[in-house]
């Protein structure tokens, strides 16, 4: 097992942060991990310190979080994520990508996928965020669906050492079942240190929330896109193999979400994680990985 190492792509007002499991000049293929909103790439530091001894492993600080470019609140609709992959495969040069994605990181790699369809061996995408393309509703959010998102304005985005905000987090029910090592990496690498000595989210709660209006809108069907139009629409086009999990405690509508994207995709398989929820990777990073070595073994 390795740890991981820092690197950037990109001028500063558009830099797109990565850590990196391995060798940047290791003949290994290459594993792409994509985290979901909110969190950072080391969230996936238990599942990429074991893929690291048959993969270089990347993974993304996706735009808005971490060390990331945060640009305008009108610049987090899907496309715009995934354009950021395109760029950091271009960049680093990577073929034979194995795709991992979680939530709204698992739909960055379905579109980039599409976009670059060379370079992908194959995806395995955790509970994606799917809009069916065909099912589009005229109307527009939902009370409660504008009540998420700006409810997450109101989240507490400092405290007063990173030691507080762990046990903060640990305390909740969201995080309690997280393994040590990835709670400590979201602590470490989410948060900025204050000359005080306080922490304060990088992805504040403002920046979640202009990422999360265009998450709700396709959960809600009324997802209209940005000037480019509606992506989900291209998910019929991706050529690699792609596995799709789901997770027996997850909220339904991110099944409903997963069923959406097996029905686009042409080739798609399913996974089912039981007994754990939504953030698999960072509860039992040990079945996640039996899952990601089981479906390379399948794929290949």
């Amino acid at each position: 097992m390795t740890g991981s190492q820092r690197i950037s792509i990109g001028d500063p007002d558009a830099r797109i942060a990565l850590a990196r499991w391995g060798a940047d000049d290791s003949r290994k293929p290459p594993a792409l991990l994509l985290h979901g909103t909110g969190f950072v790439a080391e969230v996936w530091d238990d599942v990429a310190r074991e893929l690291a001894q048959d993969y270089t492993v990347y993974a993304l600080d996706r735009r808005g979080h971490g060390d990331s470019h945060k640009p305008e609140a009108s610049c987090y609709h899907f496309q715009d994520f995934a354009d950021d992959v395109c760029r950091v495969v271009e960049a680093l040069d990577l073929t034979g990508i194995y795709g991992i994605g979680h939530s709204a990181g698992a739909t960055d790699l379905l579109l980039a996928a599409k976009l670059m369809p060379r370079r992908f061996a194959r995806l395995f995408v955790i509970e994606p965020t799917v809009m069916d393309p065909r099912a589009a509703r005229p109307d527009g959010l939902s009370d409660f669906g504008k009540s998420a998102v700006q409810g997450v304005l109101r989240r507490q985005a400092e405290f007063e050492s990173a030691d507080v905000a762990f046990q903060r987090y640990r305390a909740a029910p969201a995080f309690a079942k997280w393994t040590e090592i990835s709670l400590r990496a979201y602590i470490k690498h989410g948060f900025a240190q204050q000359d005080d000595g306080r922490v304060r989210l990088l992805c504040t709660p403002e920046i979640e929330s202009a990422v999360l209006l265009p998450i709700f809108e396709a959960i809600e069907q009324v997802y209209r896109g940005d000037a480019r139009g509606n992506p989900f629409a291209s998910l019929s086009e991706i050529q690699c193999p792609v596995r799709v999990a789901v997770t027996e405690q997850s909220w339904p509508v991110y099944k409903e979400m997963a069923s959406r994207a097996v029905a686009l995709l042409p080739a798609a398989s399913q996974w089912h994680f039981e007994g754990v929820g939504h953030t698999v990777a960072q509860e039992a990073p040990e079945r996640v990985l039996r899952a990601l070595t089981a479906f390379a073994a399948e794929a290949d």
